[in-house]
């Protein structure tokens, strides 16, 4: 099928080499041989006129004609899966439907227990694949990689709507047998300590920054961590303190010799929020699993 003199199919190529930047991991991805993908290649630079992969060395960048390519041919790839794809009903009970969702290893520990185990209820069929929060997690969501991510509103992108579903609060973990465990936690004892701190593998700042930098504070980190739930174990048989999600403090009270402490200043809540591609708010499938979420958050908080 032709469009505007494009052949249609070509779309679907473009937009793998515009995201992969390589005609083998191109043609791997949507199941092409690489001579058929070079050929693809070969006949779009004829219709655009423009070389799009410029080889650099041993990579191909990208030409300033495929960086403005790239966001619209993936969003209209997405809008034709999305009304293509748009069931007029969704039945859980029949359904085997994959849904990929993007979370952190917070909302992993704490929250999909519960999903998944509502979901097996009313629909024991439906499969899941949960995928690591990343640096831009909008763009897997653009890119139709991630049905939903379940993330802090501050990561959310405000493209796309978003459902506020719950809120999280900070406190101190300690080891039991600590020093610090023995009278009141002050601003002083807490700077004066050493810190477990959480920093992702995406780079991004540790969770700590983004509520200790408006209050003028600076922690003496000894140990980084990736992820969340694990400065609990990391400061067992130290005098360090972690600062960490109130739900996984108490999780990790019910397991470790640690004690939850109330931090010395304020810190403002986290909000956890579901978003979703605004194509797909119609859906009746993700609909049912928003639906679903909100009601695991209160089964998770009753437990």
């Amino acid at each position: 099928m032709r469009f505007n003199k494009l052949d249609l199919n070509l779309l679907v190529a473009l937009d793998a080499l515009l995201t992969e930047q390589s005609i083998s991991r191109a043609a791997e991805k949507i199941h092409l041989s690489q001579p058929a993908m070079s050929n693809a290649l070969a006949r779009l630079r004829e219709h655009f006129d423009d070389e799009l992969l410029i080889r650099v060395g041993r990579r191909m960048d990208l030409s300033l004609r495929a960086e403005g390519l790239k966001g619209p041919v993936r969003d209209v790839l997405v809008r034709i899966d999305a009304t293509l794809s748009h069931e007029p009903e969704f039945r859980p009970e029949r359904s085997d439907r994959l849904f990929r969702l993007l979370v952190s290893d917070y909302t992993t520990t704490t929250l999909m227990p519960h999903v998944l185990a509502l979901a097996y209820r009313a629909a024991p069929r439906v499969r899941f694949e949960l995928h690591p929060q990343v640096a831009h997690p909008q763009r897997p969501l653009e890119r139709g990689e991630a049905d939903l991510l379940i993330i802090p509103t501050n990561y959310c992108s405000p493209e796309h709507p978003v459902d506020i579903v719950l809120e999280e609060t900070f406190c101190c973990v300690l080891w039991a047998q600590s020093a610090l465990t023995i009278g009141p936690m002050t601003v002083e004892r807490y700077m004066s300590a050493g810190h477990v701190v959480v920093r992702p593998t995406d780079g991004e700042p540790a969770t700590e920054n983004w509520f200790m930098r408006p209050l003028a504070l600076d922690q003496r980190i000894e140990a980084f961590t990736y992820g969340f739930a694990s400065p609990a174990h990391l400061i067992v048989g130290t005098d360090r303190i972690a600062t960490m999600h109130r739900r996984l403090a108490e999780a990790a009270i019910r397991s470790l010799p640690v004690a939850i402490r109330e931090l010395p200043f304020e810190v403002p809540k986290m909000k956890q929020a579901v978003q979703w591609h605004s194509h797909r708010t119609r859906d009746p499938g993700l609909v049912w699993l928003r639906g679903l979420v909100r009601t695991a958050v209160g089964m998770m908080d009753a437990s």
